[in-house]
């Protein structure tokens, strides 16, 4: 039996908190959700606002529906797995619902330095698979692998140009 595809499918005699409720949990046990990517999921499914905000409410209260927790968990997870940089990560967060202060608090313990090193790590990690094109290549590939991640350009540039210079087959013998 296919999921209905709203409340108003869900029959007359169901209580709409216990189908928002269901729907809910089920999304979270999928994955960690922010408030908002629930609300938007209920808002599809036709239930009713009222409804939906009672029930988040409750989530919240109870300790299942945590946005500071689920903002720290996306920082760790994105930066240790794709490498993030702080302006990405603060823009994947907006893009699911997070408010920016609770952005500001979880990209609060990523400082410069951190920063930085993550950028060298990728750096070498790309460069490895750069080995034996032209330094130009290499510098503008890795420009770009940088600047994608979300890497301010200060640092792109510092982190390239140390790559580049320190790669092996550019060395003097």
């Amino acid at each position: 039996m296919a999921p209905p595809s709203d409340l108003t499918e869900e029959g007359r005699d169901s209580d709409p908190e216990d189908v928002a409720r269901a729907i809910v949990l089920k999304q979270l046990s999928m994955a960690p959700r922010s408030r908002q990517q629930l609300a938007d999921k209920l808002r599809q499914r036709n239930c009713p606002e009222d409804v939906a905000t009672r029930v988040l409410d409750r989530m919240e209260a109870v300790g299942l529906v945590d946005d500071e927790a689920y903002a720290q968990m996306v920082v760790r997870s994105k930066q240790a797995t794709r490498g993030l940089a702080k302006r990405a990560l603060a823009h994947e967060l907006r893009d699911k619902g997070v408010a920016d202060a609770t952005i500001d608090d979880a990209l609060g313990s990523i400082d410069a330095e951190s920063e930085r090193a993550l950028a060298e790590q990728l750096a070498q990690k790309t460069m490895r698979r750069l080995a034996g094109l032209d330094p130009q290549v290499q510098a503008r590939r890795l420009s770009g692998v940088l600047g994608r991640k979300g890497y301010p350009p200060s640092v792109v540039y510092a982190v390239v140009r140390d790559a580049v210079n320190d790669a092996p087959e550019h060395q003097r013998d």
